[in-house]
């Protein structure tokens, strides 16, 4: 997917575009993970499609559950294993948006150095 070393970075518009497909990706992993949540918040506590969307979104985010004190031990469970699994995918999506840019810097870097060694 990336150029080798050995070759010169990409121009500005297909890196630029390399971003927007990284973007898509995160964006894709984001929404799936999002739905994932609001489906389970249906499931075991039966929470109407905007507070699942809420409560998912908020553990998405980091930012916590909105709703923890009259969940069921099932709910709760689900609440803490969908929590686990939040962070997992901010990393995930990170790591994903970051990629491009870091490979970019490292091969100019690289390439740089190859180029003024001959």
């Amino acid at each position: 997917m990336y150029e080798p070393r050995h070759l010169p970075p990409i121009p500005a518009g297909r890196f630029t575009l390399r971003l927007l497909v990284h973007a898509s990706l995160a964006m894709a992993l984001i929404a799936v993970s999002l739905l994932a949540g609001m489906l389970g918040y249906r499931y075991y506590e039966q929470m109407s499609w905007v507070d699942a969307f809420v409560n998912a979104a908020m553990l998405l985010g980091g930012m916590g559950p909105v709703k923890t004190a009259d969940l069921s031990e099932a709910g709760k469970l689900f609440a803490g294993f969908y929590a686990l699994y939040a962070g997992l995918a901010f990393i995930a999506v990170m790591g994903i948006m970051l990629t491009p840019v870091v490979h970019r810097v490292l091969h100019r870097f690289h390439w740089g150095e190859e180029r003024n060694s001959r």
